[in-house]
């Protein structure tokens, strides 16, 4: 009997804390998942900056795989870019720096070094600035 092969490579990664299977895709199937994804972050960061209290700096820009969130002048900016050749999607932050993210077979963008997933982050970093709970990226990342 001849089994089933996944349809999707798999590359083992392990961090201190946790091991996951990061996604090995097709560069289409990649691009569409990138960019899906800055799509959906810069549509609820156009979101934040309607429904809660931002600075008049407060900025967004996406284009060419490359989104741009200008906090303020005290804070600094957010870029979070596609990264075609590693099939990463790259964030720099002004708070806790660069990382890169690798798409897991469950669909989340985790950064290997700590296992923690792109939504978790921006969660826990943009609750501090805007100094409420509500903030939600999971449905968007």
């Amino acid at each position: 009997m001849i089994s089933s092969i996944s349809r999707f490579s798999r590359i083992e990664k392990v961090s201190a804390f946790r091991s996951f299977s990061a996604r090995v895709l097709s560069q289409n199937e990649y691009e569409t998942a990138a960019n899906q994804t800055l799509d959906r972050l810069s549509d609820y960061f156009d979101q934040i900056a309607d429904n809660y209290p931002v600075s008049e700096q407060f900025d967004i820009s996406h284009a060419m795989g490359v989104l741009t969130v200008a906090v303020s002048k005290s804070i600094g900016t957010y870029v979070i870019n596609k990264q075609s050749p590693n099939q990463q999607i790259w964030l720099s932050s002004p708070m806790s720096g660069p990382k890169r993210y690798d798409l897991e077979e469950t669909g989340r963008w985790t950064y290997s070094h700590d296992g923690e997933p792109l939504d978790d982050l921006l969660n826990r970093e943009f609750r501090k600035i805007l100094g409420d709970d509500r903030i939600d990226f999971s449905r968007h990342v």
